[in-house]
């Protein structure tokens, strides 16, 4: 969770004999963790655990494809805000994974704690939904769109080196984005026939979001990708062709069932791409 460098500022502090309650409550680190510090001062911390971004030579979070589906779930889901007092500069990664998808938790939980191996995943149950958090002093490093206010009213923009990944692993981004504001369905279309009333139903992906810049990074992953889309609403993109429906199923997955059966994005529906004819109906009023 800390960076090389504050280590060794922490392990220079108790060389010079400073207490650790004094320089745990300068620093914020624990008394626990300095006291494995002090009786281990030449022990190397976990790789893992220090923020690539932090790094004098700054790399790429790992795994890549974990971190380009963690990134669509924030930018879906997700916030980052203070974890408890301001001056232990720790930051709190929250996504909200609604109870019908309960996989969907789980891959969640997965994908933070292989970007932050170093810090604990816990959950919280909330309304109709459960909250997925992670505390660490790096995530607004690892998420630099983090920033006061609602994300819609804000510049959302990926940094070069975020590009870099999304770019490598376009499939798990837009997974990431589907799996916060997106849906799989069927929809239903009515045509008024001679003979009555018609339905027509074939699958489709809707994804909506409130920000621009967030919606265009959807419609570029999505060309990246070949699949075919179009806005249906001003806040909402469509993805409705048979072979778009289909190509998309390669990369999203399943969204598990709902509490009523439904499928939002659910393998067995992915299987059902093809448009059906419903059996004619007849309207009320008619005979």
């Amino acid at each position: 969770m800390y960076s090389a460098d504050v280590r060794r500022h922490a392990v220079a502090l108790i060389g010079r004999g400073i207490s650790l309650r004094s320089i745990s409550l300068s620093t914020g680190i624990s008394r626990a963790t300095l006291r494995d510090w002090r009786e281990h001062p030449e022990g190397s911390a976990n790789p893992r655990a220090v923020c690539p971004r932090c790094a004098a030579n700054p790399t790429l979070p790992e795994p890549q494809a974990d971190y380009a589906y963690l990134l669509g779930l924030y930018l879906g889901d997700g916030c980052i805000s203070w974890a408890g007092a301001r001056d232990k500069k720790v930051w709190k990664l929250r996504i909200m994974c609604a109870d019908a998808w309960p996989g969907l938790r789980q891959d969640c939980e997965r994908a933070m704690s292989t970007v932050r191996p170093g810090s604990k995943v816990s959950t919280q149950q909330k309304v109709g939904c459960t909250e997925v958090a992670s505390s660490s002093r790096h995530w607004p490093c690892l998420f630099p769109q983090h920033g006061p206010g609602r994300k819609h009213m804000r510049k959302i923009e990926l940094q070069p080196w975020q590009r870099t990944i999304v770019t490598a692993n376009p499939g798990r981004f837009a997974r990431g984005l589907f799996h916060s504001d997106g849906y799989r369905g069927i929809n239903r279309v009515r045509a008024r026939l001679a003979d009555g009333d018609h339905w027509y139903e074939y699958p489709r992906y809707l994804f909506t979001n409130e920000s621009t810049d967030i919606l265009r990074l959807c419609g570029e992953v999505l060309d990246q990708l070949g699949v075919a889309w179009r806005f249906s609403r001003r806040n909402a993109i469509s993805v409705a062709r048979r072979g778009a429906v289909a190509r998309l199923d390669e990369f999203v997955g399943p969204k598990y069932l709902d509490c009523r059966g439904h499928a939002r994005i659910n393998r067995e529906n992915a299987q059902s791409a093809t448009p059906c004819r419903a059996r004619p109906t007849r309207s009320a009023g008619r005979g």
